[in-house]
């Protein structure tokens, strides 16, 4: 046996001989039949006509890394070796004429299996790929056996007397022999036969003839560089290319081979597009042939690569619409479906009436769910399926379609209540805007009270007691004022409601308190029995005693007015300070005590409540004489109106004779007649001070002044020289007179007086003209208004204090005050 390196060189430039050794065991001289090489270069193998074989093991291609071993020594020639590798094992297979055996070359002992009890000829067997998981091929006259290491795998029933066998890339190659007998001499009707070798290629994957060819006298097949070679003894080669995929895939599809194109398609490991293509022309081959079972299932191979519409389209046919439902079962399982997928789905199972196929569909696990929940259930609604539509938006979560379906369609209403007790706190408020109103509708008390714990306490079905904020206040609790709409048409439950919550929570929101007392007052108005009527009124006057309506004061007095509660109308006055109110309305009932009795309580907060009470009742043609007495005994007292504007006030009154006011008028009259003595004695006196004032500086301008007083007004010491004298009569010290005197010419004692009187002179000269100038701007502007306004803030039309009562020793200066002060008083009334 040589061994040549073909990737070195000798010295010449051949392939370099790396080892010789002898292939015969010992020195019998026999023939070698056969030999096979592992192919990691640890086991050669040769066999021999004796039926020996020889193993060598290591390195094969030196002589000092190997081991010679002699397996067997039988009768029976050998014909076939063929190493495989199973894991660390590695098996030796052994043809010989009679027999095929296996040895584990792996183990010391080498370990035999006999496979079979007949071999085959020289050239008969041969190894497989991977794909064939590297069984031996045995090829006798009649079939050709498959053989693992422990045991005979399957076979396939190939005649012909075989001659040569090989494994080319999935292919087996059989050279065989057949005989065939034809007449070729008419005449004398001899037969004659011929023999011709036959080349056969077969796919054992996807089982057919791949190729066959009549060759005359074939030396070997030989595989290389991507094609087969084919050696005839006439000293001739053929060559055989194999066809590409897609033309082998073409020429079957052109004989509607489309099993085999599959096949074939896998075994070359076509990818997913390619397979999807057969599958969509296989599919439409069987549609077109009226299988539409079968096309289907073609079709449903396709799905994730061919648009569904392609399929679809073709089987909404209601014939075939068990077709489509099976199409569109697969499409869902392989989550590939979208909202009208599963919308047609249903319909298809709707309009079959398959409850069976519907419930399976719908009622997979959570992780299984291969559809559009919402779409599923818009679908079963409107189909009528609404136990199944329920179902699945329970099951899902669908909180508003579940409440939907159960409200509108089921009518169950008290199921729904249930329902929205066991959602969390967000959704079940939710669900109660959205749905209160028709549940109140129909199951009010039950509504009632699960609203009542919504605002309060709410946590849902089984859950565990919601957290407190400080104070107590529960965190999970709706607005109440929100829910109050759905009672629109239930005053009674509304009712309930909300004295519920004022209760439970102090601080409800205002708008709990308006909607509480309008029921209150509506309550009150339509009550027909006293003592009920009674209580309400007290329930009505304690809620708005409650000091909870200030902020809308406006809010709660027109829905007294609205009911006409008359106690809470004056009730509301009486806090809003609004007494002119009080009294129009005991003026618009006519209650005549009830006026006086506004007129005592509040004519100090607002004096002209008496001129109003004067003004009703001048206004009335009934005998009102005593309240007129009594409103005019006030008005004297406290002087409250002019004497001229009573009498026109009263005129008005066609009842009313002069005797009404008659004590009036002569008590006014009384008091007008002790004001004019009283006046006339004053100007006496006045014009006797003036007169000796006047006296008093003549006499200074005609004659000297004696000073005689003895003290100092400043220090009251004795007086002493150096001193000041004034006129005044007032005397000093120099040095006390000095130390106080602001003024050399002013005496100290005097000088306030003095300033007080100069100021005034000074105040009247530059008021003298602010009548002409005020009436001379009011003409010439355009905008009077805004004259007016200065003059306002200027403080000119602010009421003056008479002074009717002036010091002994200012009485001149007191009485020009007084005259300045009457004339700015007449100027302003005129103008205002």
């Amino acid at each position: 046996v040589k061994v040549w390196n073909l990737e070195k060189r000798d010295s010449s430039g051949n392939p370099l001989c790396t080892r010789i050794f002898s292939a015969i065991p010992g020195n019998k001289p026999t023939e070698v039949s056969c030999l096979t090489v592992h192919e990691n270069l640890n086991y050669m193998a040769i066999g021999f006509t004796d039926g020996s074989v020889v193993l060598k093991k290591g390195d094969i291609t030196r002589d000092r890394h190997s081991k010679t071993d002699v397996l067997a020594e039988g009768t029976y020639p050998i014909t076939g070796l063929g190493f495989q590798q199973s894991g660390k094992q590695t098996h030796l297979f052994v043809v010989t004429t009679e027999n095929v055996k296996s040895y584990n070359v792996s183990l010391k002992e080498f370990p035999v299996v006999e496979l079979d009890n007949h071999g085959c000829s020289l050239h008969c067997s041969a190894l497989c790929d991977p794909s064939q998981d590297n069984q031996l091929i045995v090829a006798g006259d009649d079939c050709v056996y498959l053989y693992q290491p422990d045991e005979r795998g399957p076979c396939f029933a190939f005649d012909g007397q075989k001659q040569i066998v090989h494994w080319y890339r999935g292919y087996l190659l059989i050279v065989s022999k057949e005989k065939k007998t034809s007449k070729t001499d008419l005449v004398g009707g001899n037969e004659q036969s011929s023999e011709k070798q036959i080349l056969t290629i077969y796919d054992l994957d996807n089982k057919f003839i791949a190729y066959t060819a009549a060759f005359d006298d074939i030396v070997d097949v030989l595989s290389e560089w991507g094609s087969l070679y084919v050696l005839t003894s006439n000293r001739k080669i053929s060559v055989l290319q194999e066809k590409d995929t897609q033309t082998k895939l073409e020429m079957l599809f052109k004989k509607n081979l489309f099993v085999m194109a599959i096949n074939l398609a896998k075994s070359h490991h076509l990818d997913n597009d390619g397979l999807a293509d057969i599958f969509r022309q296989y599919g439409d081959h069987l549609y077109v042939k009226g299988d539409h079972d079968g096309a289907i299932q073609q079709y449903i191979r396709t799905i994730g690569k061919l648009e569904p519409s392609y399929v679809i389209r073709k089987f909404l046919d209601a014939q075939r619409i068990h077709n489509l439902t099976a199409y569109l079962q697969a499409l869902h399982r392989q989550s590939l479906a979208n909202e009208d997928h599963t919308t047609l789905l249903l319909n298809c199972y709707t309009k079959l009436k398959d409850s069976s196929k519907l419930e399976e569909f719908i009622k997979t696990s959570d992780n299984e769910v291969h559809f559009d929940v919402e779409t599923a259930i818009k679908v079963l609604r409107q189909a009528g399926y609404y136990r199944h539509a329920v179902y699945l938006a329970d099951k899902h979560s669908h909180h508003e379609w579940y409440l939907k379906i159960q409200l509108e369609d089921i009518k169950n209403y008290q199921e729904a209540l249930c329902y929205i007790g066991k959602l969390p706190f967000d959704q079940a408020e939710r669900n109660m805007k959205n749905y209160g109103k028709t549940l109140m509708h129909h199951a009010a008390d039950e509504t009632t009270e699960l609203l009542k714990i919504l605002c309060t306490d709410y946590r849902a079905s089984g859950e565990l007691p919601a957290e407190t904020e400080a104070g107590g206040r529960y965190k999970d609790k709706a607005n109440s004022e929100e829910f109050i709409s759905i009672f629109a048409n239930n005053p009674r439950e509304l009712k309930n409601f909300l004295e519920h919550m004022i209760q439970v929570q102090v601080n409800s929101p205002q708008g709990v308190y308006d909607t509480l007392l309008e029921l209150r007052l509506q309550d009150w108005a339509h009550e027909e029995d006293v003592q009920v009527k009674k209580r309400l009124q007290e329930d009505a006057m304690s809620l708005l005693k409650s000091g909870l309506f200030k902020a809308v004061f406006d809010k709660a007095l027109v829905l007294c007015q609205m009911h006409n509660f008359k106690d809470g109308v004056l009730y509301l006055y009486e806090q809003g300070r609004l007494y002119q109110q009080i009294m129009h309305y005991h003026m618009q009932n006519d209650e005549y005590a009830k006026v006086i009795e506004t007129c005592e309580r509040y004519g100090e907060q607002e004096v002209c409540l008496w001129e109003q009470a004067l003004g009703y009742f001048a206004r009335k043609e009934e005998d009102c004489k005593e309240y007129i007495s009594s409103v005019l005994r006030h008005i004297d007292r406290n002087n409250l109106m002019p004497p001229l504007l009573v009498v026109q006030t009263l005129a008005h009154n066609s009842t009313a004779t002069l005797s009404v006011i008659k004590d009036y008028l002569i008590n006014k009259l009384q008091q007008e007649s002790d004001h004019i003595a009283e006046d006339e004695r004053r100007i006496k006196q006045y014009r006797e001070e003036t007169k000796k004032i006047q006296e008093e500086i003549e006499e200074l301008k005609s004659s000297a002044k004696i000073f005689q007083k003895p003290k100092c007004s400043m220090c009251n010491s004795p007086l002493e020289l150096p001193s000041v004298h004034f006129l005044c009569g007032h005397s000093f010290h120099q040095h006390c007179f000095e130390s106080y005197a602001e003024h050399d010419s002013e005496c100290p004692t005097c000088m306030p007086e003095n300033r007080k009187v100069m100021d005034m002179i000074h105040a009247q000269e530059q008021k003298l003209d602010l009548h002409d100038k005020f009436q001379h701007q009011l003409k010439c502007s355009k905008d009077g208004f805004s004259i007016i306004a200065d003059y306002f803030g200027r403080g000119v039309f602010n009421k003056l204090t008479l002074i009717t009562d002036p010091l002994p020793g200012r009485a001149a200066t007191a009485n020009l005050d007084v005259g300045l002060q009457r004339d700015l008083l007449i100027h302003t009334k005129r103008t205002a």
